[in-house]
């Protein structure tokens, strides 16, 4: 059975979304458009909005016994998508996502939460694209900013920690397609957005929504799109040929060694991350945690790291683990494998506004093992002081402890 496409778009601002959302409504017949307000989910209270291309609007208030996100996918917009998918007059869905609920989240749970009748939203739906809808004005400096989502009125319950740079930078980084909305900007505003986003996101298809054209854009985007998938920690971090020049002071930094960072002088160096930067993604090889790869993410002045799964040395010839690998990481860990210590490496990617290149990669740089550290061997290493224990995060005394199941870490300075 063939699914029917769903095209999710998301943004900061609901006016941009709304608009962008009803262009697609308009594009083509057979589009249903659906929207879920968030905004009184702490009272338990979500408002669903069903929108056909006749105008035919339902409105319906939902009540959750529990208000979380998790569970307004759960118990409605998993379902709905799927309902709407075995509709024979509906031939795509756009979901108008609300500011708290972020794309690459929707996505993960199309194939991950079981329904009821134990089948999953992804069997019904195909993501076609994803839609972001930036606010030209304002993307830079919310990206790179401290405020908090539940700050800006923006949070989806009340222990909403996440920042408003979090949120908007994955999704510049998970969209396909990218409209620019809001007020004209000057020049050099208008040259430092579109350095970084031909940085960050080189893959997507960029535009002003008052010239957003859909089914031109959907049909032109290339076999590359995304398309709703997830990064894998151990994908190639440096994808889609950005440009690594910088351009209106904006550049894109690489950072890879073969060499494990030593964890007491790698937290020091997170200062460099948290100061002129965008933002970063990647993986590292940290000293004391040698079995598992360790996942970076940072936004403004927020960082986070988290466990990113097994290194394929530590494998050994467990055929149905082997099983699980997918070819393209095969052959990347093929061409850099290592007699010794396998495919274990650190790949880093920094989208810098401020701070230097050569500073970022001096201070990362200075964090690697010496060679005398590195001549002590996996067992010398576990003495080694670490940081990033499972409860560890930074300010250490202005936070509670991190989930010990996710191994994370957050740094805000």
């Amino acid at each position: 059975m063939s699914r029917t496409p769903l095209v999710l778009v998301a943004g900061l601002h609901r006016e941009h979304t709304g608009r962008a959302a009803a262009h697609l409504l308009a594009s083509a017949p057979g589009t249903v458009l659906v929207h879920h307000d968030v905004r009184g989910l702490a009272e338990g209270v979500v408002l669903r909005t069903v929108t056909d291309g006749a105008g035919r609007t339902e409105r319906t208030a939902l009540e959750l016994a529990h208000g979380c996100l998790s569970c307004t996918l759960r118990l409605d917009v998993l379902p709905l998508l799927r309902a709407l998918a075995e509709r024979s007059d509906v031939e795509r869905v756009v979901l108008q996502l609300d500011p708290a609920l972020e794309p690459e989240q929707l996505c993960v749970a199309l194939d991950a939460l079981v329904l009821d009748d134990g089948s999953t939203a992804g069997e019904a739906v195909a993501v076609e694209a994803v839609v972001g809808v930036l606010a030209a004005a304002t993307w830079l400096d919310d990206v790179t900013g401290e405020e908090t989502m539940a700050e800006r009125g923006m949070a989806a319950t009340a222990d909403d920690e996440r920042t408003v740079a979090q949120v908007l930078l994955g999704l510049t980084g998970f969209a396909d397609v990218l409209l620019l909305a809001g007020p004209p900007v000057d020049d050099w505003t208008a040259a430092r957005l579109h350095a970084a986003l031909d940085r960050w996101t080189p893959s997507a298809r960029t535009g002003s929504i008052e010239h957003w054209r859909p089914a031109r854009v959907l049909t032109g985007l290339p076999r590359t799109a995304r398309r709703g998938r997830v990064r894998h920690p151990h994908d190639a971090q440096l994808t889609g040929q950005p440009p690594l020049d910088a351009d209106a002071g904006i550049e894109l930094v690489r950072f890879s060694a073969r060499r494990p960072f030593h964890p007491e002088r790698l937290h020091e160096a997170f200062d460099v991350l948290l100061d002129g930067v965008v933002g970063a993604r990647g993986r590292l090889w940290l000293a004391t945690q040698h079995e598992h790869a360790v996942w970076l993410e940072s936004a403004g002045g927020g960082l986070q790291i988290g466990d990113a799964g097994q290194w394929l040395a530590t494998i050994g010839d467990d055929e149905q683990l082997w099983a699980q690998v997918d070819d393209e990481r095969r052959v990347a860990a093929a061409l850099r494998w290592d007699p010794v210590h396998g495919d274990r490496d650190t790949e880093l990617v920094v989208l810098t506004h401020r701070q230097p290149a050569d500073v970022l990669t001096g201070a990362l740089a200075g964090a690697l093992l010496t060679d005398e550290e590195l001549a002590l061997g996996p067992e010398g290493w576990r003495a080694f002081e670490d940081p990033f224990g499972e409860t560890h995060t930074d300010p250490c005394e202005a936070s509670s402890p991190a989930d010990p199941s996710t191994h994370l870490s957050e740094e805000n300075r």
